[in-house]
């Protein structure tokens, strides 16, 4: 599972999230990641690569009033 994956903002669109979330799928083995529903941008760049969102909870691992959407590929 892939907790966090940022890029450096001066290198966003650039395509090194893209290889660095190839690398885990198809070296790896990753098929899940958690992403703050919040965040519009890592959404779509993961439904882009194949991810589905598959739940959703209203609280964050901290407890906090984050919500946190599950995607599957």
């Amino acid at each position: 599972m892939i907790e966090m994956l940022f890029s450096h903002p001066d290198v966003i669109g650039k395509g090194y999230g893209y290889r660095l979330l190839r690398f885990a799928v198809e070296h790896k083995g990753i098929s899940k990641v958690d992403v703050n529903e919040q965040n519009q941008r890592a959404l779509g760049f993961y439904q882009k690569h194949g991810f589905r969102v598959t739940g959703r909870d209203a609280f964050d691992g901290e407890g906090m009033p984050y919500p946190i959407l599950h995607l599957e590929r």
